[in-house]
């Protein structure tokens, strides 16, 4: 896992994570909006972009790897932890190992109810068509899946052929099987769920688990938005979102209703 780090350190830090078959380049315009306030850290996932080479094994590893690096530069602690997708269960799987490792966190779509056609939900390249990814075409196909943005396609499509069919194997299994870990209900930290409306049913049903699960948390369902279509698209408003929830005070005002 390799680290994208912008702003002045002496600034509260916030850690993004980005989605399946991403990389750090696609949270660019959410670092920009930041960097004059706050310390913003990009991991680099493994098995994506500049960290290809390294083999994705699973949501556990790499939350283990992304805790060690909180505690070796971070003093144990952040401000914000924020992901999308298999990034949002990083960030929830982190969450539930240790209660007090951010004081706020966003958690938009992520899949915390076990499916077994993990593919339908995550997979940024099918891994029966691994074959595929050389080609342009099938790539403009995911990307728009993915709801990027036109300019953020070639970036995808180098960092597409970086991927190793292992770690993609790994990822769509991993993500398909995630469960949340009942831990979650300990953290400390307040967290805003974002699901989109026109998202698959598993996904809305996961966030009302996590919404149920994580004490001081609020449920947001994005109108007309699809997976991930909120931060890769509208990052502003996503940006506007954490401002929001930075703004809460300490009193039972983020109380669930």
């Amino acid at each position: 896992m390799l680290f994208k780090e912008t702003g002045k350190a002496i600034n509260p830090k916030m850690i993004f994570l980005h989605g399946g078959g991403l990389s750090a380049w696609s949270l660019d315009s959410v670092a920009a909006l930041l960097k004059d306030r706050f310390y913003i850290i990009r991991p680099v996932i493994d098995g994506h972009g500049e960290d290809g080479k390294e083999t994705f094994l699973s949501i556990e590893d790499s939350a283990a790897k992304l805790i060690d690096y909180i505690d070796h530069h971070c003093n144990g602690k952040v401000h914000l932890l924020c992901g999308l997708s298999i990034g949002a269960q990083i960030v929830t799987e982190v969450l539930a190992k240790r209660q007090d490792i951010t004081d706020f966190a966003v958690i938009e779509s992520a899949l915390v109810i076990p499916i077994k056609k993990t593919t339908a939900v995550m997979a940024p390249i099918n891994a029966l068509s691994y074959g595929l990814i050389g080609n342009k075409s099938f790539s403009k196909m995911q990307a728009k899946a993915l709801c990027l943005p036109p300019e953020k396609f070639e970036p995808y499509y180098q960092d597409s052929l970086r991927m190793s069919k292992q770690s993609l194997m790994n990822m769509a299994r991993s993500n398909g099987t995630y469960a949340l870990k009942k831990d979650i209900s300990k953290t400390k930290a307040k967290v805003l769920i974002v699901v989109g409306q026109k998202e698959l049913s598993i996904m809305k049903k996961s966030a009302l688990l996590l919404n149920r699960e994580i004490p001081h948390s609020r449920l947001l369902v994005v109108k007309g938005m699809k997976h991930g279509e909120l931060s890769l698209k509208y990052p502003e408003r996503l940006v506007e979102l954490i401002k929001e929830l930075l703004s809460t005070s300490d009193s039972l005002d983020f109380e669930k209703a």
